[in-house]
């Protein structure tokens, strides 16, 4: 099937898409969170009315097209509502990990002059404080405002080429980039997950992602609402937990990471009655970050599940993917995605399309911009539209791709992006740092691990794990911190004094 052959766009836009389908069966069951026993499922028809009187709250609040909104809570129904209601405004969704620190969340806050913040109760005070002229509604207001008669206000008016969210690439770097993404980059990212998995209605994802990432809300979030799939949500990952889910007679896809395999594999290896759940799924799905082959056969040697595979970007949404029907290859990405063309191009081929280069993608899905810093696009995006990824993939002679590494130093761990300046300067701020390097190191568990080398200021007392651990835990959010500490005489650099982080690892 060609690209020209599907169109991702005709919907228009999420919101006119959801709204059809929420008065469709407005009975049905959109989201469930595990283990709120005293709450019953938010269903179409609930989220229909009660997003729109929460869209109304905002705009009385001042709230209007175009304004950003930082949206900081844990995955549940309150975040789902404020998500929805975002959209359906037309203001700008600007989704942060509600782990970041005082000093990240001060970062993100600075960069997208949010008219309102959205956060769970026990961080107001440090947004407050990161940004004291942001105005805060907490999660309980979220509550109180959905329930509230809709005002008469007009909703679902965004265009495809509107801007809908921003997201943050790689946390909060001492220079963060926010990817914005439009109503139809959105629209694109979560119609081509329905028809590449064949998401339907009588699907349940079990969903223990981050909603701060493309991954958990572009493609779970929206794409379970665009296919009128139930939602089952964990608000955090717990191997156990998410397997229990799996068992439900609901439940038939898994959104996962490696991390998150690596986890089930070891809990289903102690309990056949929660490997049996994992079998009983149509579908597991892992993205992120590479899938070891070892894991992808461990896991198929545990429940028979031969996981599927795929890759994407913040920036371009998934766009390759190992197909549904027919053949997923462990250690490859798969195939292009309807809708979306791929090329790769070699360091000596400017023109040509090498079997191994750098993978460039093209299509509805690749993002409008970074957020106030129009000339990074232009580095990445040709005038062709080409998006440049960085990743030097290699194609198999039957057109499946494998990455073979990445051109930039960001290290991918857990599923979550780190950039190493950002570790280094936190780490260079502590008085008994000199110097430090970071870099991934390759894990079985985590795809890669962060590692820190030191060079102290006092070789003789140099800071010990435990006290730079310690440092990093006030700084950084977890998935940052470095796994290891390595004190060293110097930091390899070549003769104009780069650092030369690749012997780091």
């Amino acid at each position: 099937m060609t690209p020209e052959a599907v169109d991702l766009l005709r919907e228009h836009s999420l919101p006119r898409a959801w709204r059809r389908r929420w008065r469709d069966r407005a009975g049905a069951v959109a989201l469930e969170v595990i283990g709120e026993e005293a709450r019953r499922g938010l269903t179409r028809g609930d989220l229909d009315a009660r997003s729109a009187a929460l869209a109304a709250g905002l705009n009385r609040r001042g709230v209007g097209r175009a304004d950003r909104v930082l949206l900081a809570l844990p995955p549940g129904w309150p975040l789902l509502l404020a998500h929805v209601a975002v959209l359906r405004l037309g203001a700008v969704a600007v989704p942060a990990d509600p782990a970041l620190t005082r000093r990240e969340l001060g970062h993100v806050l600075a960069q997208v002059e949010p008219s309102l913040a959205v956060v769970g109760d026990e961080h107001a005070g440090d947004v407050a404080a990161a940004g004291p002229r942001t105005p805060i509604l907490e999660a309980d207001a979220v509550a109180e405002l959905s329930a509230e008669p809709a005002a008469d206000i007009v909703l679902d008016q965004a265009d495809g080429s509107d801007l809908a969210a921003i997201v943050f690439t790689s946390g909060t770097t001492a220079t963060p980039r926010g990817a914005m993404l439009t109503h139809a980059n959105l629209l694109a990212g979560a119609e081509v997950v329905r028809l590449a998995w064949r998401l339907g209605e009588n699907d349940g994802l079990v969903l223990a992602l981050p909603w701060f990432h493309v991954h958990g809300l572009g493609l779970g979030v929206n794409g379970s609402l665009l296919a009128g799939a139930r939602l089952l949500v964990l608000p955090r990952f717990d191997a156990a937990a998410a397997l229990d889910a799996c068992e439900r007679a609901d439940a038939t896809v898994f959104f996962g990471v490696p991390t998150m395999y690596a986890r089930l594999a070891e809990v289903m290896r102690a309990s056949p009655r929660r490997a049996a759940a994992a079998a009983s799924l149509r579908l597991m799905v892992s993205g992120s970050a590479p899938l070891s082959v070892a894991l992808w056969e461990t896991v198929r040697a545990l429940c028979g599940q031969e996981v599927l595979e795929r890759y994407g970007m913040t920036e371009t949404m998934i766009t390759v993917s190992n197909p549904h029907d027919g053949e997923r290859r462990p250690g490859s990405i798969g195939l292009p995605l309807p809708g979306i063309e791929t090329r790769l191009i070699g360091d000596a081929d400017g023109d040509g399309d090498a079997g191994q280069g750098e993978l460039l993608v093209r299509g509805p899905t690749v993002f409008a911009g970074y957020w106030r810093r129009p000339e990074d696009r232009r580095a990445v995006v040709d005038a062709q539209g080409w998006m440049h990824t960085g990743d030097v993939v290699r194609r198999d002679p039957d057109g499946y791709l494998r990455v073979c590494g990445r051109r930039r130093e960001l290290i991918i761990t857990g599923g979550h992006n780190v950039h190493p300046r950002e570790v280094e300067e936190v780490l260079e701020l502590h008085p008994g740092v000199a110097e430090a390097g970071v870099a991934g190191r390759p894990s079985p568990e985590w795809g890669e691990e962060v590692i820190a080398h030191i060079v102290p200021a006092d070789p003789a007392s140099p800071p010990s794990s435990r006290e730079l651990d310690e440092w990093c835990r006030d700084r950084l959010a977890p998935y940052k911190r470095p796994r290891t500490f390595v004190v060293t005489e110097r930091l390899p650099r070549n003769r104009m004094g780069k650092l030369q982080r690749s012997r780091l690892r």
